[in-house]
């Protein structure tokens, strides 16, 4: 029952012996399971190794506690195990790479896969989605491919952050219109999302592990895409998006919190006025109307004894709240 720990068949009824009965010498305990002397000594030797048996004296040897001695050995193995998977995934990378490097020389068309239609390219995308294990590194423009919900993103995001991911995202102001987006972009940002946003961005690219990238070949589509893999262009897409990231401005402010901050709700406000937003497109943002928001911009700016929207995002930004 023990062999997944390391533990024989006949050391385990060794160290069952000794938790039945702890004071009992080798010599009785090899009576006991009917053998000599010499073949209990060498499964003890085995069991003080995996540190389940404790010496207390010539000839005397106590057992560990089961949860405490098993316990240890289970993290162990299991963390073994993952090393293991590790070292095989990243051999499985290089041999795969070493693969695609010699059948680029002889057919250089491979470098690039080209997908059409919705569901095949549904499909590539979770594939490669599924395998990720390092980065995730994001242009996001709208359109998007299938269903989408502020739900599924949350759970997603959340799942590759549990896995330690590095996930860094540039949005564009379209990309956070979708009702509720921005203020769960903020969120996810203050669990360890790097969000970032431009004005602009000139396509949708997904970069995964920076071993492939995943390109909208029509600036308004997501149902044809490129699949780059490791290559000299898949470099420059590297170089591209590094450029674009640069350039890009924090969504979440990293300064510490001051005493005079506002409220979550007016700092979440103060940000899509940072980024551009309407007063329109801030009230659907928040589920309530134009004017609402109006008002309430006019009550911080009263606050900071300033009178332009101007004003209020660049005190703001001043202070390091945005």
């Amino acid at each position: 029952m023990l062999g997944a720990l390391g533990i024989s068949e006949f050391d385990e009824r060794v160290y069952r012996a000794y938790l039945a009965e702890p004071d009992r010498t080798t010599r009785e305990i090899a009576e006991h399971l009917g053998t000599t002397p010499s073949r209990i000594q060498h499964a003890v030797a085995r069991l003080l190794e995996l540190n389940v048996l404790r010496k207390e004296r010539h000839g005397q040897y106590r057992p560990v506690s089961p949860r405490t001695a098993l316990s240890a050995l289970l993290s162990r193995r299991r963390a073994d195990t993952e090393a293991a998977f590790a070292a095989v995934g990243d051999a499985v990378d290089d041999l795969a790479s070493q693969y695609r490097a010699n059948r680029l020389q002889g057919q250089p068309t491979e470098l690039v896969e080209v997908i059409t239609g919705e569901a095949a390219v549904t499909l590539r995308v979770a594939e490669l989605t599924q395998s990720m294990r390092t980065h995730f590194w994001v242009l996001d423009r709208p359109p998007y491919l299938g269903p989408y919900s502020n739900e599924l993103e949350e759970t997603f995001t959340m799942d590759l952050l549990g896995r330690g991911l590095d996930i860094r995202s540039v949005y564009t102001p379209e990309a956070l219109e979708l009702p509720g987006r921005f203020e769960l972009i903020t969120r996810l940002a203050k669990q360890g999302e790097q969000a970032r946003f431009l004005p602009t961005l000139p396509f949708r690219l997904r970069i995964m592990d920076r071993r492939v990238a995943l390109v909208a070949l029509i600036g308004g589509q997501y149902d044809k895409i490129a699949v780059v893999h490791q290559s000299g262009l898949l470099d420059a897409i590297l170089e591209l998006f590094d450029v674009y990231w640069q350039r890009a401005q924090p969504i979440v402010s990293t300064a510490p919190e001051t005493p005079d901050q506002p409220s979550t709700d007016d700092l979440l406000l103060l940000r899509m006025l940072q980024a551009g937003y309407k007063d329109q497109t801030i009230a659907r943002q928040l589920g309530t109307s134009a004017r609402t928001v109006t008002r309430r911009i006019a009550a911080i700016a009263s606050r900071l004894g300033l009178e332009t929207r101007f004003q209020v995002g660049t005190e703001a930004a001043k202070r390091g709240w945005i």
